[in-house]
């Protein structure tokens, strides 16, 4: 009798994801755009949003919807359709954005998606000092009421940001006392957002209906911030409080609307209120390895502080 030869055990291939169609928002943007390439280059299959599809970055295996924004319910429930996941980046900054937010939700339910991971904002809460940082609390609570499959991801402080609030006149000025920031990376805001919307586990208990609090791996006082700016631009940085009649009156010259400027400055406020001083093991233990500090940031990311740099001339 000829026994057959058992077929050759195959290799093992990567690890495997969910074949289920992952809707990403702002795709052309900071977050939006590393989420996308990240999750693509792990094999999900992906729809691309975005308000203007030629900007939207061209992944093997993605699809980019047509033209979409978070106040067109229609717009938004055809980009959805048969998707699965909605990957809800939060919409601009403005006098509307709870109730953009609350449009958008309303058309992931009307299309059938199934689960929504919410870019938040870190302390967000009814009566959080930053204005914005209510948005984000009004706009998680609308989510849960669909009863839907969720994860908000609560980003702190980005380091762009920071780097960005300081002044070509080397001074960074607000109303933040001696309060400190767990500024985060962009990257790691990516790679654990990747982790949660691939269900890799987090120890094995899954995701849903948990809420991270993504930071960097310390809290630095906007003189510390100031030290390592300086630092990197070779020319002195620092910081400049201001009291709240300062701070308004330094930005009135910006011709900004009231909710913009309640904003700018309520930012700094919550700084000082300590409300933006948490630190979380949340991106370690997503993406495993250790979140960067404001230095490797700043290394790997020369521009972000190309204003504060000497004048060559």
């Amino acid at each position: 009798m000829t026994v057959p030869t058992p077929a050759p055990t195959p290799a093992p291939g990567p690890e495997p994801v969910n074949s289920a169609v992952i809707a990403v928002t702002g795709a052309s943007g900071r977050i939006g755009g590393r989420v996308a390439r990240r999750i693509t280059r792990a094999g999900a299959p992906v729809r691309l949003l975005g308000r203007d599809p030629s900007r939207l970055p061209e992944l093997p295996g993605a699809v980019a919807a047509p033209p979409v924004s978070y106040a067109d319910p229609k717009a938004m429930r055809t980009a959805l359709e048969g998707a699965h996941t909605l990957f809800l980046v939060s919409a601009r900054e403005s006098a509307d954005r709870v109730r953009e937010h609350t449009v958008a939700v309303d058309a992931a339910v009307a299309a059938g998606i199934e689960r929504i991971v919410y870019v938040s904002f870190l302390g967000a809460a009814p009566d959080a000092t930053f204005t914005f940082a209510r948005d984000h609390w009004y706009t998680e609570q609308h989510i849960r009421a669909t009863g839907l499959r969720h994860t908000f991801l609560r980003d702190s402080f980005y380091f762009a940001a920071l780097a960005a609030m300081t002044g070509a006149d080397g001074v960074l000025r607000g109303p933040a006392g001696d309060g400190r920031v767990s500024a985060v990376a962009h990257d790691d805001i990516a790679d654990a957002a990747s982790a949660v919307l691939l269900d890799r586990a987090d120890g094995g208990t899954g995701h849903d209906g948990r809420t991270y609090d993504l930071t960097g791996p310390e809290a630095l006082t906007l003189d510390e911030v100031a030290g390592v700016l300086g630092r990197f631009a070779g020319r002195p940085v620092r910081y400049e409080a201001e009291t709240r009649p300062q701070a308004y009156g330094s930005r009135m010259r910006h011709g900004a609307p009231d909710w913009e400027l309640a904003g700018w400055v309520t930012s700094y406020e919550a700084i000082g209120a300590g409300e933006l001083a948490t630190v979380s093991d949340a991106v370690p233990r997503l993406t495993g390895r250790p979140a960067k500090d404001l230095a490797t940031y700043l290394r790997e990311n020369p521009d972000s502080y190309a204003h504060l740099l000497p004048s060559s001339g």
